[in-house]
C-alpha cells in the first residue's frame, strides 16, 4: 500500500508539473504575441510620422526664367498707392534666420489623419519633425495613444489645455517620449552639449496662420514638477522668478546659452521628455520666440 501510495503521489506530481509547464508555455506565447503586436503598432505609427514629415517637404523647382527687358517705357504707377505688406518669411531672412522649404497642409491633416493636429514642430538636421496635438478633454491622452487612436508607443507630441493653441502664452510646454530608437523627443538630450546647441539653434513651429521661430537658449534636467499647473506666468513677478530659476539651475547636462535675450515680455517654448535612468526627472529644452508680436 505504501508503494502504491508513493506511486500515486508521484504520478500526481508529474501531472501538476505538466500542467504548470503548459500554463507557463501558453502565458509565454500570449506575452510574446502581445509584445509583437505592440512592436508592430509602434513601427506602423513611426512609419506614419515619417510619411507625414516627408509630405511636408517642398519639392525644389528651377526658378522661373528672367524675362527679357522691354524697350517700352514702364507705365507710371498711380501716385496714391498703399504700401506693400512685408512678407513674414522675408522678415526672418532679414534677421539672418534660414527659412525651411516646408509646407504643412493642416486641412488635409485634420481631415485625413487626426482632427486634433493644430501645429507642427520641426528642428532641422534632427529627427524632430512632427505634428503637434491637443486632446479636447484628456490632457494625457497622447502620452499613451498614437495618431490613429491605437494605444502604445510612440504616442504623439502634444500640449495640454493649460496652453492656448496659438502659442500666445508666456510658457508653452510640449511633451514627447524619449524613445530608445532616437525618435520623438529623444534627440532633445543632445542639447546637453553646448556645441550641439550652437549648431542646432532654431525650432520652427508651423500653425495654420503663421510660422513661429524660437531660438534655443537652455537645456537641463528638472524634476517632474508640473510647469503649468497653478502657475500664472502672465503675472510678471512670477514669470521673472521663473526666468531666474532657469538661470540658477545647475547640474549634469545643464547648458544656458549666453547672448540670447529673454525678458519678462518673452514667450518661451519648453520641450519636455523623460530621462531613462531617472524616472522622476525630466529633460527640458527651451527656446525664446524671435518673431512674435
Amino acid at each position: 500500500m505504501k508503494t502504491g501510495d508513493n506511486s500515486s503521489k508521484g504520478g500526481g506530481n508529474a501531472r501538476i508539473w505538466k500542467i504548470a509547464c503548459v500554463v507557463f508555455l501558453v502565458a509565454a506565447l500570449v506575452c510574446g504575441a502581445i509584445a509583437c503586436a505592440g512592436s508592430e503598432r509602434q513601427s506602423e505609427a513611426e512609419d506614419e510620422f515619417e510619411r507625414l514629415a516627408e509630405q511636408t517637404n517642398v519639392e525644389k523647382t528651377d526658378p522661373p526664367a528672367t524675362p527679357e527687358p522691354s524697350s517700352e517705357k514702364p507705365t507710371p504707377e498711380p501716385s496714391e498707392t498703399e504700401p506693400e505688406e512685408t512678407d513674414p518669411l522675408e522678415i526672418l531672412e532679414n534677421m539672418g534666420i534660414p527659412v525651411p522649404e516646408k509646407e504643412v497642409d493642416f486641412a488635409d491633416l485634420q481631415a485625413n489623419t487626426n482632427e486634433d493636429i493644430y501645429a507642427w514642430i520641426y528642428i532641422p538636421d534632427t529627427a524632430i519633425d512632427y505634428p503637434i496635438l491637443q486632446h479636447p478633454t484628456d490632457n494625457t491622452y497622447y502620452l499613451n495613444y498614437n495618431l490613429d487612436g491605437s494605444r502604445g508607443y510612440p504616442g504623439c507630441i502634444y500640449t495640454e489645455d493649460y496652453n492656448a493653441r496659438d502659442f500666445s502664452d508666456p510658457v508653452t510646454v510640449l511633451y514627447g517620449h524619449n524613445m530608445k530608437n532616437g525618435t520623438m523627443f529623444a534627440g532633445l538630450h543632445k542639447y546637453g552639449d553646448s556645441e550641439y546647441m550652437d549648431s542646432h539653434p532654431y525650432v520652427y513651429v508651423y500653425t495654420e496662420e503663421k510660422l513661429l521661430v524660437y531660438e534655443i537658449f537652455a537645456a537641463y534636467e528638472y524634476s517632474d514638477k508640473h510647469l503649468l499647473y497653478n502657475k500664472d506666468y502672465t503675472d510678471s513677478a512670477i514669470f521673472a522668478g521663473y526666468l531666474e530659476e532657469i538661470q540658477d539651475v545647475h547640474g549634469m547636462n545643464h547648458v544656458v546659452k549666453e547672448g540670447v535675450e529673454v525678458t519678462e515680455d518673452s514667450r518661451i517654448l519648453t520641450m519636455s521628455t523623460c530621462i531613462s535612468t531617472k524616472p522622476n526627472n525630466r529633460f527640458l529644452v527651451q527656446g525664446v520666440l524671435l518673431n512674435g508680436e
